[in-house]
């Protein structure tokens, strides 16, 4: 088998590398407020728990990702307890007073206090994990703004939710005793296990309600922490693994970042301008079969409960991949699991999702390791990305360096001038002592001096005055200090009462506590039994949506067979009416063409019998008229010249129906004739009346294109040359045109857009208006290469005298027409042929 992945590790790959290809990304996105998932994924004894983990000296991705965490925040993390949690997936923030008094409080609660150095003192263990060179740190961390980490940690055993971190944790399989050794029980009913339920914040995040989320400020207090949650997770020996994990571990990683306000000195004291973003690492339980195994009891229950969750992440990414590839739009189910259910937001596209599998090479294991690989490679075509939005504070970046220059540059300033700085009580004195006069030279050079010792004696008395002046103003300012405390003490002993009055309204307020803490357990009580009924519910609920996803299942294919025939059903209709609208056509164009051939074969006969009868009428004239001269002798052509057709023109019925456009040369189709011997004089048919072409002419058209039309996009447009185009035509339009054409398009039976120009001419009515007269109608229409044509070919040609007359015969005959000529039978006409270019 061959299975493709984004990155293959060897055997012989170390911690660190792994690292950087796998967490360490993960890790950069948590430092700049985004959320990131790494689950650990394979069959039992696989390694899962060591890639995780790791061991002394040979730390895994969990102690890793710390490090690199505190490594890139360390200058920047705000004090301890500034920021709190809210217990719905929230963070409140809070002063520098009132977080220093917050950890008062809560060191004064506590039992007993441990002491530094068992505080500092690692379990051997977990000592030496990293080592200093390996250590690395995120770039680009926002140097405006304070950090705080936040860790919880929690297990799922049982499809049951278990905070780890939880002090008073008791074990899920044992009633609770009191201090007497009786159950706290009167019957011998044993305690439900005290699961941790899943709700969902107000940004529809998924979290664990009552989850204990103790805020960490080292790599080794965090990891110590994890290690403690470690010790109590449910591990068991079984045939296949020594310490095989009977629950799926997931480690949280909350990061809370907060801006600095306008003068880079304080967290700014806005919940809204808080990112916060989280890291889970999942440490999943092995898959395993029983009859490996060959577990019971428990044992059976735990694999089952973890070979379900797993099978149902499984089918939530298999259904995320075909609503994603084939564009569908089904329900996932991610609560059949609390897996699925906790990590539903990242499926959704709220985090980047990262998987490491885990392969032992044991030939036992193959089949299931094919399971898991072919998994593993059919979740990486699962890609959903969503952006993430950061608040914005709008303050200036670099702020929290320009404070601390300043406070340099002030601490700088004062220590030149002599402010006290930092200053003890001997330099205070030593202060005092350089304001007095100094003391002159006393140095005597001859046992007769009078003038040192006097100078001296002076100076010494100047300094003892100043010295009295300096004792009575202290005294006054002791006596003033005396004054102001005892002022102070008898503050202190009303504020004492005060205190004491505070004490006993404090003392029957925590007799309401009490009554509370009573009723809010009466009410835990209440509430654990409606999760127990939720439970019920929830296992209802999910069996009704089963049968609700199979019979929707069952009407959709349903549904889509009917839709399918019903289109099936419409597309034959439409192929019947093609065929049978085309079949009518072409039966109504044969006939046409055939009577049209008939008529004008039997013209043409007409026409030759009339020659014919003119000629012999003629000859039988001329021969009994006396005294008549003979006619010029005309001389033969070689070849018979061929006879022209007369097709009498059909008048229209009405004005609705459209009447062909004369021209000034019309072409006649020839009529064949024996050639004669001898020369017969013919005469020239008369033509009844011939109309001279107004477009010959300074008329103007008046151009009707609704705006409603569509450009077909076609090569040969009709152009009307002086013409006026409107949209809607108007009386005075009319009025400047004599002649007036609509185009009009409509759909044709094959489904193609035919253009229609309805012509027409403009007459003047008796009242002054104008009213058009169509006279003549022209179709132009557009046809597809691919589909048949349904005129007449060409080579059909034209059946004259029952012979079929081609294009190029019919084409080269034309029939010269003189203006004031009448043409028709017994009139004299010339025809030639049309010079080919």
């Amino acid at each position: 088998m061959q299975y493709s992945f984004k990155k293959v590790f060897g055997v012989s790959v170390s911690q660190m590398e792994l690292f950087e290809h796998v967490a360490r990304p993960l890790v950069d996105d948590l430092v700049h407020g985004k959320n990131g998932l790494l689950f650990t994924y394979g069959v039992t004894g696989s390694g899962k728990t060591f890639t995780m983990t790791g061991s002394p000296g040979l730390g895994g991705l969990l102690p890793r990702s710390l490090d690199m965490i505190f490594n890139s925040i360390g200058p920047y993390q705000a004090k301890r307890y500034v920021f709190k949690t809210d217990d719905k997936n929230g963070l409140d923030v809070q002063s520098e007073v009132d977080a220093l008094l917050e950890r008062q409080r809560r060191e004064n609660n506590l039992p007993a206090p441990k002491s530094s150095s068992s505080r500092q003192k690692l379990d051997p263990e977990i000592a030496d994990m990293i080592r200093p060179e390996e250590a690395c740190k995120a770039d680009g961390v926002d140097e405006d703004s304070c950090f705080g980490v936040f860790v919880s940690y929690i297990e799922i055993y049982n499809n049951y939710i278990y905070d780890l971190l939880e002090e008073n944790q008791e074990d899920t399989i044992k009633p609770k005793w009191n201090g007497g050794g009786t159950p706290s029980r009167q019957n011998t009913e044993f305690i439900p296990p005290q699961s941790r339920i899943l709700r969902e914040d107000q940004n529809h995040n998924m979290y664990v309600a009552g989850c204990m989320e103790v805020e960490v400020k080292s790599p080794e207090e965090a990891f110590q922490v994890f290690w403690r949650g470690q010790k109590k997770r449910k591990v068991a020996n079984t045939r296949l693994n020594r310490e095989s994990s009977r629950s799926h571990s997931v480690f949280i990683i909350k990061l809370a970042q907060a801006p600095l306000d306008a003068d880079g000195d304080t967290i700014l004291q806005d919940k809204n301008q808080v990112t916060l973003s989280q890291l889970c690492l999942v440490d999943l339980a092995g898959s395993e079969r029983t009859g490996r195994t060959q577990a019971e009891g428990t044992r059976i229950r735990e694999a089952g409960n973890i070979n379900q969750s797993l099978l149902t992440l499984r089918t939530c990414i298999e259904i995320l991949r075909e609503n994603q590839m084939c564009g569908t739009n089904r329900m996932v189910p991610y609560r059949d699991s609390k897996v699925t259910h906790l990590f539903k937001n990242y499926f959704d596209g709220e985090g980047k999702v990262k998987m490491v599998v885990c392969v032992n090479p044991k030939a036992d294991d193959y089949d299931e390791t094919l399971l898991v690989m072919r998994f593993a490679e059919m979740t990486q075509e699962v890609e959903v990305a969503r952006p993430v939005d950061r608040p914005i504070c709008g303050f200036t970046p670099g702020r929290r360096h320009r404070n601390q220059a300043f406070k340099d540059e002030l601490s700088r300033m004062l220590e030149e001038r002599g402010g006290p700085v930092d200053r003890d009580l001997p330099s205070v004195m030593n202060h005092l002592v350089q304001s007095l006069p100094p003391l002159p030279s006393s140095e005597l050079t001859d046992p007769h001096d009078d003038i040192t010792l006097p100078r001296l004696i002076e100076a010494l008395e100047n300094r003892h005055r100043i010295r009295q002046m300096m004792v009575v103003e202290f005294n006054k300012a002791a006596d003033i200090m005396k004054s102001m405390l005892q002022d102070l003490d008898s503050n202190l002993l009303s504020k004492d009462d005060y205190i004491n009055q505070q004490n006993g309204k404090l003392s029957e307020k925590d007799k309401i506590i009490q009554v509370n803490k009573a009723e809010i357990e009466r009410l835990e009580k209440r509430n654990k039994m409606q999760d127990h009924k939720i439970d019920i519910l929830q296992k209802t609920t999910k069996i009704y949506e089963d049968d609700k996803r199979s019979l929707q299942h069952e009407l959709e294919t349903r549904e889509q067979r009917l839709m399918r025939e019903q289109s099936e059903k419409r597309r034959m209709e439409q192929r019947m009416n093609g065929v049978v609208s085309d079949t009518q056509h072409k039966w109504e164009k044969e006939c046409e063409r055939r009577v049209n051939a008939m008529h004008v074969e039997m013209q043409n006969k007409l026409w030759v019998k009339d020659e014919k009868l003119k000629q012999l009428k003629a000859i039988v004239t001329d021969s009994k008229t006396p005294g008549r001269p003979e006619p010029p002798p005309r001389q033969t052509p070689t070849q018979p010249r061929p006879q022209p057709q007369y097709q009498p023109r059909p008048q229209p019925q009405s004005q609705s129906q459209p009447r062909p456009q004369r021209s000034s040369r019309e072409e006649r189709l020839p009529a064949k004739r024996s050639a004669s011997p001898s020369p017969i004089p013919t005469a020239t048919p008369v033509r009844p009346l011939h109309r001279r072409s107004r477009s010959a002419g300074g008329e103007k058209w008046v151009d009707h294109k609704p705006s409603s039309n569509l450009d077909l996009g076609t090569v040969l447009q009709p152009v009307i040359p002086n013409s006026i185009q409107v949209s809607t035509p108007s009386e005075k339009t009319l009025s400047k045109c004599d002649r007036y054409v609509l185009t009009h398009q409509e759909v044709a039976s094959d489904g193609e857009i035919q253009t229609k120009l309805i012509k027409g001419e403009v007459i003047k009515t008796r009242g002054g208006g104008q009213s058009v007269q169509f006279t003549d109608i022209e179709t132009l229409k557009q046809e597809l290469a691919s589909v048949p044509s349904r005129k007449r070919r060409s080579s059909e040609g034209v059946l004259i005298n029952g012979d079929r007359m081609d294009v190029e015969n019919r084409c080269s005959v034309a029939l010269e027409m003189r203006a004031g000529s009448n043409m028709g039978p017994g009139v004299e006409h010339h025809g030639f042929t049309k010079r080919r270019k």
